[in-house]
């Protein structure tokens, strides 16, 4: 499936999401953390923290581990990478990974399958 053909959902305005930080939306029902990293960089995971079952991923703390952009839950400190959702401690944990692109100042989000 082409990427032009699936289905965007508009989250919120560039500016609305301060850099290096997250901010949660519904995506079609769906819990989504949506983070900006730098000016210009855009990662989509499930908001939901597996552990735990709240919806907290994207009020974690941004950052790296290596060459890895993450970042950790704010109840129990796991490593998300948010290329591709994986848990670095335990990947048992690990959440979907969505994609995102920028579009006349606006932030989409479409749902992995």
């Amino acid at each position: 499936m082409s990427i032009d053909t699936l289905n965007w959902t508009a989250v919120c305005a560039v500016d609305e999401i301060v850099p290096n930080t997250g901010v949660c939306a519904r995506v079609e029902g769906r819990h989504v953390a949506v983070f900006r990293v730098g000016a210009d960089r855009f990662f989509a995971i499930d908001n939901v923290d597996p552990k735990s079952g709240a919806s907290v991923l994207s009020r974690g703390l941004v950052g790296n581990l290596g060459e890895q952009i993450v970042v950790a839950s704010p109840l129990y400190k796991q490593h998300y990478d948010l290329t591709t959702g994986a848990c670095l401690e335990q990947p048992e944990l690990s959440v979907r990974a969505h994609a995102v692109r920028v579009e006349d100042g606006q932030v989409l989000v479409t749902l992995a399958s």
